[in-house]
């Protein structure tokens, strides 16, 4: 199935923004990876590279959604599911060589303090995974506003640990959080 040039540039926006986040991305370079003209580029985003940056960003969370939910359902216990995502996130960071970590966190970190379309796709994307994660303790018996901190907690921890990781190239912080999530999880059961 042959991939549309807007899907490309969506594509190649998402994993430049992911490894070098916003600032670091270029539009050129973005219609270069994605082999496409810059006029392409323009005419799928006529708001230039800041929408380009929010369909990127939106594609990664959609993306990320799809990984969580899997690791989640991965395993009935929810302490033992929470524990499995981040074994999930250590590995697939590992195997990356330690670039490809979370879809939306250098692209939010440079935008902090601004009402931008980018930050506002950012804070979607953190609510949307802590609802993921909340409908899973839901769906295991725990209380939905218990479900809705610890899912917060959750994701707060997995972010943190991620970036952590990936700036002491070891997977040993998102496994550490993994743990310790796990036994907070076990607590409400």
């Amino acid at each position: 199935m042959q991939t549309s040039t807007r899907d490309r540039i969506v594509l190649a926006a998402s994993r430049l923004v992911q490894r070098q986040g916003y600032v670091g991305t270029g539009i050129k370079q973005i219609a270069k990876e994605a082999d496409a003209t810059l006029g392409s580029v323009y005419h799928f985003f006529p708001g230039g590279k800041e929408a380009v940056a929010v369909a990127a960003i939106r594609h990664g969370d959609q993306e990320f959604a799809a990984i969580l939910r899997e690791a989640l359902d991965s395993e009935e216990d929810p302490a033992a599911a929470v524990d499995a995502c981040a074994r999930l996130l250590a590995t697939a960071l590992r195997t990356s060589d330690w670039v490809d970590g979370c879809p939306v966190t250098a692209a939010a970190l440079e935008t902090l303090g601004t009402d931008s379309e980018i930050q506002q796709a950012c804070a979607d994307a953190l609510r949307g995974w802590q609802d993921v994660v909340a409908d899973k303790l839901v769906r295991t018996g725990i209380a939905r506003a218990d479900a809705r901190e610890l899912a917060g907690t959750v994701i707060s921890a997995l972010e943190g640990a991620e970036v952590t990781a990936q700036v002491m190239r070891s997977e040993e912080p998102l496994l550490q959080a993994g743990r310790q999530l796990a036994r907070l999880v076990a607590t409400y059961r």
